[in-house]
Protein backbone atom coordinates (compact mmCIF):
# COMPACT_ATOMS: atom_id res chain seq x y z
CA UNK A 1 0.00 0.00 0.00
CA UNK A 2 1.33 3.45 -1.00
CA UNK A 3 0.80 6.56 1.40
CA UNK A 4 -1.33 8.24 -0.74
CA UNK A 5 -3.65 5.05 -0.95
CA UNK A 6 -3.51 5.75 2.81
CA UNK A 7 -4.46 8.75 2.59
CA UNK A 8 -7.50 7.80 0.21
CA UNK A 9 -8.91 5.33 3.05
CA UNK A 10 -8.59 8.33 5.78
CA UNK A 11 -5.48 6.99 7.43
CA UNK A 12 -3.19 9.66 6.67
CA UNK A 13 -3.82 13.18 5.95
CA UNK A 14 -2.15 16.07 4.05
CA UNK A 15 0.89 17.60 5.67
CA UNK A 16 3.19 20.68 4.90
CA UNK A 17 6.38 19.50 5.78
CA UNK A 18 8.09 22.28 8.32
CA UNK A 19 11.73 21.89 9.42
CA UNK A 20 11.42 23.38 13.19
CA UNK A 21 8.08 21.28 13.00
CA UNK A 22 10.50 18.21 12.34
CA UNK A 23 13.58 19.74 14.17
CA UNK A 24 10.69 19.96 17.55
CA UNK A 25 9.86 16.54 17.32
CA UNK A 26 13.30 14.74 16.26
CA UNK A 27 14.54 16.86 20.05
CA UNK A 28 11.64 14.92 21.92
CA UNK A 29 12.52 11.70 20.51
CA UNK A 30 16.02 12.50 21.89
CA UNK A 31 14.73 13.50 25.25
CA UNK A 32 12.27 10.72 25.34
CA UNK A 33 15.50 8.20 24.12
CA UNK A 34 17.61 9.56 27.19
CA UNK A 35 14.71 9.21 29.61
CA UNK A 36 14.57 5.52 28.20
CA UNK A 37 18.08 4.96 30.09
CA UNK A 38 16.74 6.58 33.10
CA UNK A 39 17.41 3.43 35.34
CA UNK A 40 15.74 5.28 38.62
CA UNK A 41 12.33 4.66 36.87
CA UNK A 42 10.05 1.50 36.40
CA UNK A 43 10.75 -0.81 33.53
CA UNK A 44 7.42 -0.13 32.12
CA UNK A 45 8.41 3.96 31.95
CA UNK A 46 11.19 3.08 30.43
CA UNK A 47 9.77 0.94 27.44
CA UNK A 48 7.19 3.73 26.98
CA UNK A 49 9.81 6.12 26.47
CA UNK A 50 11.37 4.04 24.51
CA UNK A 51 8.35 3.81 22.51
CA UNK A 52 7.33 7.11 22.55
CA UNK A 53 11.08 8.04 20.44
CA UNK A 54 10.22 5.43 17.95
CA UNK A 55 6.83 6.66 16.93
CA UNK A 56 8.17 10.56 17.00
CA UNK A 57 10.92 9.39 14.67
CA UNK A 58 8.66 7.76 12.38
CA UNK A 59 5.78 10.37 12.65
CA UNK A 60 9.13 12.52 11.86
CA UNK A 61 9.85 11.27 7.99
CA UNK A 62 5.85 10.84 7.38
CA UNK A 63 5.82 14.39 8.24
CA UNK A 64 8.70 15.16 5.72
CA UNK A 65 6.83 13.34 3.33
CA UNK A 66 3.64 14.89 3.34
CA UNK A 67 1.44 13.22 5.69
CA UNK A 68 0.31 12.80 9.31
CA UNK A 69 -1.50 9.98 10.70
CA UNK A 70 -5.64 10.51 11.45
CA UNK A 71 -4.65 10.48 14.83
CA UNK A 72 -9.51 9.69 15.53
CA UNK A 73 -8.71 6.84 13.23
CA UNK A 74 -8.37 3.68 14.94
CA UNK A 75 -4.77 1.69 14.94
CA UNK A 76 -2.97 5.53 14.00
CA UNK A 77 0.46 3.95 15.95
CA UNK A 78 0.44 0.89 13.46
CA UNK A 79 -0.55 3.24 10.55
CA UNK A 80 3.03 5.66 12.00
CA UNK A 81 5.36 2.43 11.98
CA UNK A 82 3.99 0.64 8.92
CA UNK A 83 4.76 3.23 6.92
CA UNK A 84 8.48 3.30 7.83
CA UNK A 85 9.02 1.33 4.35
CA UNK A 86 7.42 3.78 2.30
CA UNK A 87 8.75 6.95 3.83
CA UNK A 88 12.61 5.86 4.71
CA UNK A 89 13.01 2.64 3.26
CA UNK A 90 12.79 0.85 6.07
CA UNK A 91 12.90 -3.20 5.69
CA UNK A 92 9.86 -4.91 6.66
CA UNK A 93 11.93 -7.22 9.26
CA UNK A 94 12.86 -4.19 10.84
CA UNK A 95 8.85 -2.65 10.53
CA UNK A 96 7.88 -6.56 12.24
CA UNK A 97 10.18 -5.86 15.61
CA UNK A 98 8.86 -2.31 16.12
CA UNK A 99 5.29 -3.03 15.05
CA UNK A 100 5.73 -6.09 17.92
CA UNK A 101 7.22 -3.86 20.36
CA UNK A 102 4.07 -1.35 19.51
CA UNK A 103 2.15 -4.45 20.30
CA UNK A 104 4.02 -4.40 23.54
CA UNK A 105 3.15 -1.44 24.82
CA UNK A 106 -0.32 -2.18 24.02
CA UNK A 107 -0.72 -4.86 26.47
CA UNK A 108 1.15 -3.13 29.28
CA UNK A 109 -0.62 -0.34 28.93
CA UNK A 110 -4.28 -1.68 28.10
CA UNK A 111 -3.79 -4.82 30.32
CA UNK A 112 -1.14 -3.96 32.56
CA UNK A 113 1.51 -6.46 31.42
CA UNK A 114 4.97 -6.54 32.60
CA UNK A 115 7.80 -5.38 30.38
CA UNK A 116 10.25 -7.67 30.54
CA UNK A 117 14.34 -6.21 30.75
CA UNK A 118 15.04 -7.96 27.61
CA UNK A 119 12.16 -6.11 25.69
CA UNK A 120 13.20 -2.99 27.25
CA UNK A 121 16.58 -3.40 25.71
CA UNK A 122 15.39 -4.16 22.45
CA UNK A 123 13.04 -1.62 23.12
CA UNK A 124 16.04 0.99 23.39
CA UNK A 125 18.51 0.15 20.68
CA UNK A 126 15.81 -0.20 18.31
CA UNK A 127 14.98 3.72 19.16
CA UNK A 128 17.93 4.60 18.78
CA UNK A 129 18.43 3.14 15.76
CA UNK A 130 15.30 4.60 13.80
CA UNK A 131 16.34 7.73 15.28
CA UNK A 132 19.96 7.63 13.60
CA UNK A 133 18.38 6.15 10.40
CA UNK A 134 15.80 9.06 10.34
CA UNK A 135 18.37 11.62 10.95
CA UNK A 136 20.71 10.45 8.26
CA UNK A 137 17.74 9.91 5.78
CA UNK A 138 16.27 13.57 6.68
CA UNK A 139 20.20 15.03 5.89
CA UNK A 140 20.45 12.77 2.56
CA UNK A 141 16.58 13.38 1.05
CA UNK A 142 15.31 16.25 2.64
CA UNK A 143 18.36 18.53 3.76
CA UNK A 144 16.10 21.50 3.53
CA UNK A 145 14.02 19.99 6.45
CA UNK A 146 17.16 19.82 8.82
CA UNK A 147 16.98 22.51 11.18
Amino acid sequence: MTLDNLLKTGQLKPHTPDAADIARLLEAARRNLADAGAENISTENRFDAAYKCIMQSALAALMANGFRPDTKAPGHHQTVIHSLPKTIGLPGTRVAVLDALRNKRNLSDYSGRDIDRASLGTCISEAARLLDEVDAWLARTHPELKA
